[in-house]
């Protein structure tokens, strides 16, 4: 496999054992409750060993003493890094870099050793390489860090190994993962592949651990090939478009997901006749429909050439969330924010010292403008960029937005958020298509206060539409709710639709 280049190992680290007793009782003196501690400890001494004269039987077996300890530490600091708002302050930030480094020199060590192992230890060492990238690909997606084309090739050499090998599809059993069965090779790359190709940082944090769970379930129905199938009712995926060139000799081209794709419309049609998500072993973290829109967009991220790009370019200022939206909308904010209204009354009381008028609208020439705070991001071919050194507040998607086009404002969703390696921040930019019509609803507080107003927005589709209410507000399935503006419009609500991390948006009639 000339093709594949493995990083040079790091030579001018110590070892600190040279068999597994060595190995038990350095493992014993370190800090068990630090799991970051731990992890680059565990991840020094992989990395040892890889650049150790070791035999490498030997190294094989000094990897399996630091595989198990390696995974409750990890556990513990994932909560860190899962998807919280980017950029990830600096601790969460290195919690990510910790977990992602481990697993992705876990992978490498396996993959540079399995060729010099018997048969035995070969198709061990590969099963657990192609685990160890697959879990370093989920650190990205988890953490919405942009993922490396380094750990695609890799996996894509676990493939062309294991497939040389001819030992793609044999099972193995893992006792550190024993929710995954017999797994084989072929199902664990076909996992990582599959959750690739479903633009995993569109996905929610509850999206993604529903996707995730059910592509493992059903990782093992796809079958990696270099024959065209006969059948009409095939489903192909070019590998290619994973691995970013023509695939080298020796690697399989083609994946059959026929078999995953009617796992997928089988789940659907159970769920719209009723049954849960728990009873199809979907999990609980998502609504019957919820689960519905989620196993479509799987569905159609195994059509062929799925999606369009955009060549849009150039600058646009986003406005973020709810109330900044209604005043794009409105030219007025709905509720005046504080902290304008603390500007205001300083800026006033300048110009009243200096000018005699406390307000730049008191003067009769005064044209009223509404200044919509915002951040500029830069498209470039259809995608959304804010440079590090532009700075803002951190965000998390999907979110709220708003902006104007030609002077006509818009509504959208910022998505597939995600942190770039020069710690930019990326995402695409989804906009509502139909007639949107900024709103309001009143709720009541605490006994003596006024009903709060809260901005919400009518979707008005060609044939649907759907309403979009901040978390706030008591809004439900099935209930009524009365709209506010320019006239009064009482709704029902019917399912949910789309789920933010700062907005929900139902269905209406």
């Amino acid at each position: 496999m000339d093709w594949l280049k493995l990083p040079e190992p790091r030579s001018n680290i110590a070892l600190a054992f040279k068999d597994a007793a060595g190995a038990k009782a350095w493992l014993a003196a370190q800090p068990q409750a630090q799991a970051m501690h731990m992890l680059a400890a565990i991840c020094l001494q992989v990395e040892a060993i890889e650049g150790s004269s070791l035999a490498p039987a030997q190294a094989y077996e000094l990897l399996n003493s630091l595989w198990s300890p390696a995974i409750p530490a990890e556990n513990a600091i994932e909560p860190r890094y899962s998807r919280k708002a980017l950029p990830l302050p600096e601790e969460d930030e290195r919690a990510f870099d910790a977990a992602q480094r481990l697993w992705l020199r876990f992978g490498i060590a396996y993959l540079r050793i399995a060729p010099d192992l018997s048969a035995d230890a070969r198709l061990r060492a590969l099963q657990r390489s192609a685990n160890a990238l697959r879990m370093a690909q989920y650190c990205h997606f988890n953490a919405a860090r942009s993922c490396p084309p380094e750990i695609d090739h890799l996996l894509f050499g676990v493939l062309a190994q294991a497939n040389a090998a001819q030992i793609l599809e044999q099972p193995v059993v893992d006792r550190d993962f024993p929710h995954l069965g017999e797994a084989n090779i072929s199902g664990l790359i076909v996992w990582a592949f599959l959750l690739r190709l479903a633009d995993p940082y569109r996905l929610s944090s509850a999206q993604l651990t529903v996707a995730n769970r059910g592509l493992s379930r059903w990782r093992e129905l796809a079958t990696f090939t270099n024959e065209p199938a006969s059948e009409s009712k095939s489903r192909l995926i070019d590998l290619a478009c994973l691995f970013g060139s023509p695939l080298p000799v020796g690697v399989p081209t083609l994946l059959e997901v026929r078999k995953v794709r009617r796992k997928i419309l089988q789940r659907i049609d159970a769920l719209e006749k009723g049954e849960s998500p728990e009873s199809l072993k979907l999990g609980r973290e998502l609504s019957s429909y919820a689960c519905i829109r989620l196993l479509h967009l799987l569905e159609a991220s195994l059509k062929p050439g799925n999606g369009l790009v955009s060549t849009e370019v150039g600058e646009i200022e986003l406005a973020f969330g709810a109330e900044n939206a209604f005043a794009v909308f409105n030219g007025e904010y709905l509720n005046s924010p504080v902290a304008q209204e603390k500007q205001s009354s300083a800026i006033a009381h300048q110009r009243m010292a200096i000018f005699g008028f406390d307000r730049q609208s008191s003067l009769p020439t005064a044209v009223k403008k509404l200044n919509v705070p915002g951040e500029n991001w830069t498209l470039v071919d259809g995608v959304a960029l804010r440079p590090e050194d532009r700075g803002g507040e951190r965000r998390a998607s999907p979110c709220l937005i708003a902006s104007k086009l030609k002077e006509q404002p818009r509504l959208g969703v910022i998505a597939s958020l995600q942190t770039r390696p020069d710690n930019a921040l990326q995402a695409s930019l989804d906009w509502y298509d139909g007639r949107i019509e900024a709103r309001f609803v009143r709720q009541s507080g605490m006994p003596g206060e006024a009903p709060a107003r809260i901005p919400v927005f009518l979707i008005l589709g060609d044939k649907e539409k759907s309403l979009l209410v901040p978390p706030q507000v008591r809004a439900a399935t099935g209930k009524q709710i009365t709209l506010e503006g320019s006239l009064t419009t009482t709704l029902t609500l019917g399912e949910v639709v789309e789920r933010g991390v700062d907005f929900v948006r139902y269905a209406a009639s």
